[in-house]
This record gives C-alpha cells, sequence and structure tokens, in this order.
C-alpha cells in the first residue's frame, strides 16, 4: 500500500476508511493508530456488525417459518415448502455460493488454518441468505454455525480491506465466532470459551482481550434490539437426592451413544452422496428436504430449528411418547438434510435432540421414582449439554452454555457429570470430532490439537525439496517396471509419488512394486493404491512425524501435500533430509 501521500484533512468524511488507510500507513503518522489498536477497535465493530446479523438471522427464521408452515396449517404446505426451498437453495449453493454448503464451523476453520484467514465477501452473503431460505422453509439444521461464518467472514472482510498482516487477519476469525455464539446463544463467556476451545483450540490464546470485546459488543447488540430475554424460559431446579447423580450419569451415557450415532450417520450418509457424479450436487438437497417434507406432513414437531418444542419439553409440556419419537425423527432429518448438501449447522439440533432424550429419562426416572427426582425438564437441560458435548465435543463450552441459558448453579454437578459421560462415550465410538471428520470430507486437514500445541519441533517445511516427477495412476505395474528401470542409477529413491489428474493418490516401493507385478502385471497402480488414505505429511507439520509414517510403510519419501487440497503435491521430504537435520550422518546407517 502506498506511503506517499498523506491523507488529507478533509477526506476524512468522504472515504473514512480511505483516510484510516492513509493515517495509518503514512510514516508521518505512525502514532496515530497502531495495528493492535486497530485490532481493539475492529473487535468492537465485529461485534456490532455480528450482532445485527444474528438479529437478522432470528427474525428471518422464526417469523417466516411461522407463516411458511405453521403447526395447525395445511399439511400440504409442510411437504411443499422443504422440498422447493432445498431444490432452489441447492442450485444457488452450486451456481453461485459453493463455499456456503454445510454448518459454518469447519468452514471457518479451514480460512484459519489452510487459507490465511480469507473469506470472500460473496460468502459472506451467500451463507447468510441461504441458511435463512432454507431454515425459513422447515429444514431442521440450526442457525448458530452459519452465524459462525458470517462472522468470521466479516472479520476477514475488514480486516483485509484495511491492510492488516495476514496473521492480525487470521486473529480476527476467533473474535467473529465469538460474537456469533455469544448473539446467537445470548451466552457471552460461553462464546469466548467456545472460540478459544474449538476455534482456536488454546484457551490461553493471545487473541482473548479481543474475543471477550466482541462477544460483550454483540451480545449488547441483541439486547438492545430484541430485549433482555433468555434463549430459553426454565424453571429452577434443584438437586432432591443423592441418587439422581446415578441417572444423570445414565443420561451421559445414553447421549454418548447418541450423539456417536449422530455423528456416524451423518459422516456416513455425506460419504455417499460425495460419490455421485458432481453434476448431481444441486439436486442433491432435495433429498433432505423431502424427507422432511414427508416427516412433517405426520409430524410437524420435526420441521425447523424447534426451540420452541424444546421449551416445551424443559417446563414439561411434552408426553414421553412424543419426545422419543423426536429423537429418532429428528437425527434422522438432520443428518439426511446435512449430509445432501443443505446450509444450516448442528448446534440447534444437538440441543433439540438432547433434550428430547433428557426430557425422556427425566419422565421415566420420575414415574419410577417420584420423590427422589426432579420433574423431566430438568433432565432435559441436562441433555442439551450432554448431547451438544457429545456431538461437538467442546465440554466446557456446553457447562458454561447451559448454566448461561438458566442461571441456576444447581445444575452444574449434574451436568458435569452428564457431559464427561457422553464424551468419553462419543470418542470411544466416533474418534475423531465431527468437525475435523467433516474438513477431511472435503479434502481439508485441520491440524488437531495435539499438533497445534507443538510450537517448537523441527517442521516439514525446513527440509521441503521439490518432487520428482511422480509416475501416472493409469499406467499398468509392467509399464511402471520398465519406466523406472534401473532407478540407482538415476535417483537414490526407491520410492516414487503416484498422481492422477485430480493429484498426488500414494507413494509405492520397489519391493511391493514387484510383488504386485507378479500377481497381476496388468494391473493399473490406481488399484493398488487408496487415494483417500495414503501416506503423507504437511509442511507444518513436524519431522517426527515424518518419520513415523516412513517406518511404517517402509519408504524413504513422503509426499508433502496442503491442507486445504489433500490431493496438491507441494513437494517431498526425504529420509536423508530429516536424518541430516538431526544432525544423523546418513552414510553411518547405511543410506549413502
Amino acid at each position: 500500500m502506498s506511503t506517499s501521500v498523506p491523507a488529507k484533512s478533509g477526506d476524512r468524511w468522504k472515504n473514512p476508511l480511505a483516510y484510516l488507510l492513509a493515517r495509518m500507513h503514512h510514516p508521518e503518522n505512525q502514532g496515530f493508530l497502531r495495528e493492535d489498536q486497530i485490532f481493539l477497535i475492529l473487535a468492537l465493530v465485529i461485534g456490532a456488525l455480528t450482532g445485527l446479523a444474528v438479529v437478522a438471522f432470528i427474525l428471518l427464521t422464526e417469523r417466516a417459518g411461522l407463516r411458511l408452515y405453521p403447526v395447525g396449517g395445511s399439511p400440504w404446505r409442510r411437504l411443499l415448502f422443504p422440498i422447493a426451498g432445498s431444490l432452489g437453495i441447492g442450485y444457488l449453493l452450486f451456481r453461485y455460493f459453493p463455499y456456503a454448503r454445510g454448518s459454518g464451523v469447519p468452514q471457518t476453520k479451514a480460512a484459519l488454518y489452510a487459507r490465511d484467514g480469507f473469506i470472500s465477501l460473496r460468502t459472506v452473503f451467500g451463507k447468510f441468505f441461504c441458511t435463512s431460505a432454507t431454515l425459513a422453509s422447515g429444514i431442521p439444521l440450526g442457525r448458530e454455525g452459519p452465524s459462525v461464518q458470517v462472522a468470521a467472514g466479516i472479520a476477514s472482510v475488514l480486516g483485509r480491506s484495511l491492510g492488516l498482516r495476514p496473521e492480525k487477519v487470521k486473529a480476527l476469525l476467533p473474535v467473529g465466532a465469538a460474537a456469533a455464539i455469544a448473539a446467537a446463544f445470548n451466552t457471552p463467556m460461553a462464546a469466548v470459551v467456545f472460540a478459544l476451545e474449538e476455534i482456536v483450540g488454546d484457551m490461553n490464546a493471545p487473541v482473548l482481550g479481543a474475543v471477550v470485546i466482541a462477544s460483550a459488543t454483540s451480545w449488547m447488540v441483541l439486547r438492545v434490539l430484541l430485549g433482555n430475554n433468555p434463549l430459553f424460559k426454565v424453571p429452577q431446579y434443584q438437586l432432591l437426592h443423592p441418587v439422581e447423580l446415578v441417572i444423570y450419569a445414565v443420561l451421559g451415557v445414553l447421549g454418548g451413544l447418541v450423539s456417536a450415532t449422530f455423528a456416524r450417520l451423518l459422516l456416513g450418509i455425506r460419504q455417499r452422496f460425495l460419490q455421485f457424479p458432481r453434476s448431481t450436487v444441486w439436486f442433491q438437497p432435495v433429498a433432505g428436504g423431502l424427507l422432511v417434507g414427508v416427516m412433517g406432513w405426520f409430524v410437524p414437531q420435526v420441521m425447523g430449528v424447534g426451540y420452541g418444542f424444546v421449551g416445551d419439553v424443559l417446563n414439561g409440556r411434552m408426553v414421553l411418547s412424543m419426545m422419543v419419537m423426536l429423537v429418532v425423527l429428528k437425527l434422522l432429518a438432520v443428518t439426511v438434510s446435512y449430509a445432501s448438501g443443505n446450509a444450516g449447522g448442528i448446534f440447534a439440533p444437538s440441543l433439540f435432540i438432547g433434550a428430547m432424550l433428557g426430557g425422556a429419562v427425566g419422565t421415566v426416572a420420575h414415574w419410577w421414582l417420584p420423590a427422589y427426582t426432579a420433574t423431566a425438564g430438568a433432565y432435559a437441560l441436562v441433555g442439551m449439554g450432554a448431547v451438544f458435548a457429545g456431538i461437538v465435543r467442546t465440554p466446557m463450552t456446553s457447562v458454561l452454555m447451559i448454566f448461561e441459558m438458566t442461571q441456576d448453579y444447581a445444575i452444574i454437578v449434574p451436568l458435569m457429570i452428564a457431559n464427561l459421560v457422553s464424551l468419553f462415550i462419543a470418542s470411544q465410538f466416533q474418534k475423531q470430532p465431527i468437525y475435523e471428520a467433516l474438513a477431511v470430507q472435503d479434502g481439508i486437514h485441520l491440524p488437531s490439537a495435539a499438533s497445534r500445541r507443538e510450537r517448537d519441533q523441527r517442521h516439514i517445511i525446513q527440509v521441503l525439496r521439490a518432487a520428482p516427477d511422480p509416475l501416472p495412476a493409469e499406467i499398468t505395474l509392467r509399464e511402471a517396471l520398465e519406466k523406472i528401470g534401473d532407478s540407482r542409477a538415476q535417483t537414490p529413491f526407491q520410492s516414487w509419488i503416484v498422481s492422477d489428474q485430480l493429484g498426488v493418490i500414494g507413494v509405492i516401493n520397489r519391493t511391493r512394486l514387484e510383488e504386485e507385478h507378479t500377481r497381476d502385471a496388468d494391473k493399473k497402480l490406481s488399484d493398488i493404491l487408496n487415494a483417500v488414505a495414503f501416506p503423507h505429511v504437511h509442511a507444518d507439520q513436524g519431522l517426527d512425524l515424518a518419520l513415523e509414517r516412513m517406518g511404517a510403510n517402509q519408504i524413504e519419501i513422503l509426499p508433502v501435500v496442503g491442507r486445504a487440497d489433500a490431493r496438491k503435491l507441494e513437494g517431498i521430504v526425504t529420509l536423508r533430509d530429516v536424518l541430516d537435520a538431526y544432525g544423523v550422518t546418513p552414510h553411518e546407517l547405511g543410506l549413502s
């Protein structure tokens, strides 16, 4: 950005953004505003804009839904609107807003870790419009996850417009995420914890101050525009007898099983949809719309976000049979709707399913032990937290969120017990957190929580080298052996990268190539390699991981691929380079 012309005082009213940029970057005005001061001001602006966006989300999705498919209205409306909405929005997502699909949380994390904090203005508008229309038509997804992506997009656009460094732009994304959750759930403290626990992965992140400012600002905007009303109105609860803690632990077990079922079902169905031809992507969301429409014809409570029905359960106004039925129907409707490509999140569905599950458990417990147990509403409240913790894998956020919703300290201990049990059970049956698994299905490899904590190790990028020409995946094993010939005279490696038109599909060594050749020489290389799960590393990972994967696969080179596209070859890392980085002389190991 040019710094040769100072800002004119009259420009501040004609173009305030240009005036601010000129004052910030001109050498004579370096004391005017530093980048860290701009960062804090941006946190306020992001919080305010996010609050307005969330309020618009709430008004559009709730009021439109009440008009389009009222519970007591004609069944044909509940059948027609989800189908028409998913069809129209499916085309818009495919044609104009490809990055606006899904929840918004994995897309935000992908922007943070794989795209230098970049979220386009088109995606912001597309996410807001498509999600609003999707939810208003009755698709039973949530608005909280999309709010996170919209807010992070606002932060990204503002940061890049002000010419902030990429590191600062990336740091603004969790600021926007916190503002979104604070307004969407009316829980500013839980929003701060969510941004640090899920988005950043570090509870001691240096962006804590800005996250708090944005969260508080967004929350204040919500209160000013929609009033001082909690998301759910619930009576005060108390622990009647210690035996209840056992029932809450059982609820945690059931919550964990339901959470794991939800995650595995969603990922499995989504994988099937991803295997269909690309030409069908625009039409796929109709599968979710059709299922929701058919269910809504008979059970209107399945449709939409459903927070009103959650309120009924929390206040003991729903029968056991309906709660059990809604656990099953909502789980199916949400997983198919999300997996087929509709725009919407899984926060609200997890709370809905958890409330129904908890209410059902509480009703049964109160029937059996009326003198020792609270009413079903208390269990519904704990069930919300348990399923949320099991699906989203943010136990601290879950505890704080439910506490802020109720302002009731008595519920904290049962909530912590159920949350931890649910988290443990869910992680046993579904090892990978759902947001990371969704990103992997899209070819985006997000850093795990463990890898994000590794700050001082040697990294792949320090020894990255250009990749040699890969072997084409379409050639036969016989042609591959002829092609490499006596490779010892040409290259020190006895392993080769294999790629097709889309990128890397694997690595093969001479030993395996010769073994497979003896079985069927006319097989293609692509037939013996797994393009989804092949040994690889990313440039920001450690050299110790490269050594581990080389040893496990008996190869001396590894492809280095991108996080945003796991098939994109960025270079290779070799065993010799890794050993050199650790100060080990190769010829001592017989490698020279």
